[in-house]
């Protein structure tokens, strides 16, 4: 591939896969024009610094933690919500830096994660037959004609909710909200009340003396803004490429192209072609990327996802995000992990413990065990550990909800317990407590 031959239209002459038929195409016609003309919801500038904190990862010098929701939804969206899953977010880097020693980079599935691939393009209930919900940025999740229609406006409200939400995360992040001075009140009432919630407590006790320490030595907020405020960034999977296509431009400083609807954006594993639309798209933007990998991918595949989107080797440009399940990850991942050592790719390796261990409860409900989510992410540091690289960081779906969809944790929910609040649109997702947990365990393991 030769990037003189990249435009951010030149992914439409290749073969795509999951896309909407949009029934429509004069109305598509017009809202991606109104999309192209509105500003930019991130910046260059932005990516960059991002990219820079992923190539210091890349190095074994940091750990990407990247978790958020599912499927962002149009209809469950307040500035709590927004808070809520920060706080998560915050309270796992913390306990992730703290304990580990490094510098925890935060990357939020959030502001943009509207669509979803799905295994069928159509869905049958009771004998009727409808479009599969690919989310609200295409249709809704109510099983009507009229709800799972692709309607091209919700281009337009994934748009602004996205800015909306952008907006107070720049607030949050920066005005005080994440001041470490705060770190225990951003422990919620329901993680307060668990083990894990506890754990945390104490870390916090630890935090609270260390920065009475720095305060007597005269370091505090108003000379270290580390302390006040951190970096947060935003990353969506790049699914609908007439969107991304329609919020890309050209750097005015630099004169190179961004997608500027996410800080990173990422490939998922069923359209990870290297003749696909989707790795055209994102090899030609300069944002960070990522890319899921499943166990069927082969070091050859592997290797060519690394020349076609980082071919010039630049630390931090690549993330390649393992998604194997906890019974194979250890045997499947190792010889990917030496292929691209080998072939001197400064690949960021993060673990995605959810994908590859989700199953339908007896109750009918499809959710994941705490424990395989864990067993994953030990069988990740096991092959690194074997192959001598670095396990760079975590990729969740999480929510700051009190929510019952995973199994296990410290508070050991059961299969009965999926019926008190099971409130996903997809995929289920990992609570405010069994995030803490998991953060734990993980601190854990870049320790030892």
């Amino acid at each position: 591939m030769s990037y003189d031959t990249w435009s951010s239209s030149s992914w439409r002459t290749h073969p795509i896969k999951h896309q909407p038929a949009w029934p429509d195409q004069a109305r598509l016609d017009g809202v991606l024009k109104e999309l192209a003309g509105y500003p930019p919801l991130v910046f260059a500038g932005e990516s960059r610094r991002l990219q820079n904190q992923l190539g210091r990862v890349a190095n074994g010098e940091a750990f990407l933690l990247q978790a958020g929701d599912c499927a962002e939804s149009f209809a469950e969206f307040s500035a709590d919500q927004i808070r809520d899953k920060l706080k998560i977010l915050l309270q796992m880097a913390v306990v992730l830096t703290y304990s580990s020693g490094v510098p925890t980079v935060k990357v939020g599935r959030i502001a943009g994660q509207f669509a979803k691939p799905r295994s069928s393009p159509t869905e049958t209930q009771d004998g009727v037959e409808l479009n599969s919900f690919l989310g609200h940025m295409v249709n809704d999740a109510n099983f009507s004609e009229d709800s799972r229609a692709h309607n091209a406006g919700r281009l337009q409200q994934a748009y602004h909710q996205s800015s909306s939400t952008l907006n107070l995360l720049r607030a949050f992040t920066k005005g005080g909200f994440a001041d470490l001075n705060q770190v225990h009140a951003w422990n919620q009432e329901f993680v307060a009340s668990s083990p894990a919630g506890q754990r945390y407590e104490d870390l916090a006790d630890e935090i609270e003396r260390a920065l009475r320490f720095m305060r007597a030595c005269g370091l505090h907020g108003g000379n270290v803004s580390e302390i006040h405020e951190v970096d947060f960034f935003t990353s969506h999977e790049a699914l609908i490429l007439d969107y991304e296509e329609a919020l890309t431009r050209e750097d005015s400083l630099t004169g190179d192209w961004y997608d500027c609807s996410a800080h990173m954006l990422w490939i998922g594993e069923r359209t990870r072609q290297l003749d696909g639309a989707h790795v055209e798209f994102l090899r030609g933007v300069k944002n960070p990327l990522g890319c899921k990998v499943g166990p069927t991918a082969t070091t050859d595949e592997v290797l060519g996802l690394c020349e076609a989107l980082n071919p010039n080797r630049i630390p931090g440009r690549l993330t390649l995000i393992s998604r194997m399940g906890a019974d194979t990850i250890e045997a499947d991942l190792a010889p990917l992990l030496a292929a691209a050592r080998d072939a001197d790719y400064p690949v960021v390796w993060a673990c995605d413990p959810m994908h590859g261990n989700t199953f339908t409860s007896d109750g009918g409900r499809k959710t994941r065990h705490f424990d395989a989510v864990m067993a994953e992410i030990q069988g990740f540091f096991a092959a690194h550990r074997s192959e001598g690289t670095w396990p760079g960081g975590v990729h969740v779906e999480l929510t700051g909800d009190d929510v019952t969809e995973c199994l296990g944790g410290g508070d050991e929910l059961a299969t009965v317990d999926l019926e008190v609040r099971y409130e996903t649109m997809c995929d289920p997702r990992l609570n405010g407590r069994q995030s803490l947990d998991l953060a734990f365990g993980v601190a854990e393991l870049m320790r030892a």
